[in-house]
């Protein structure tokens, strides 16, 4: 799931590394297309090594640092947070993103207001 896409990147990032290979779920995928459109992430292409599939991400630094500082998941199997677009607030002043699982896909927070929709608020980065 999404929140241990999230855990690895970070702990990569931390580690200085320069991409990772992660198992493909439709999820995943779309969660960091998402982050390298929102330049979290340099890129996410799908692979396939002996027959399964994967995700690879090449990570974003900016002058040695991070892009991303670090991320709060609201949403998680046990709980399930939801709102609606006329809730939808900037994250951090505009620095940060938020996802959402709408019945259209999956959008960060600008794209699900521009489009008038709501759904489950997944998690927040910066």
């Amino acid at each position: 799931m999404y929140y241990n896409l999230l855990s690895q990147v970070k702990n990569s990032i931390q580690a200085r590394k320069h991409s990772l290979v992660l198992p493909f779920s439709k999820m995943d995928f779309e969660v960091a297309k998402i982050l390298v459109k929102g330049k979290y992430l340099k890129d996410a292409q799908k692979k396939v090594i002996n027959r399964k599939n994967f995700i690879e991400i090449k990570l974003n630094y900016h002058e040695e640092k991070s892009v991303i500082n670090d991320f709060r998941i609201f949403s998680r199997p046990s709980r399930h947070l939801y709102v609606n677009y006329k809730e939808l607030h900037p994250v951090k002043n505009g620095y940060g993103l938020a996802i959402l699982s709408t019945s259209k896909g999956i959008f960060d927070n600008r794209e699900a207001k521009k489009n008038k929709v709501g759904g489950e608020y997944l998690f927040e980065i910066w």
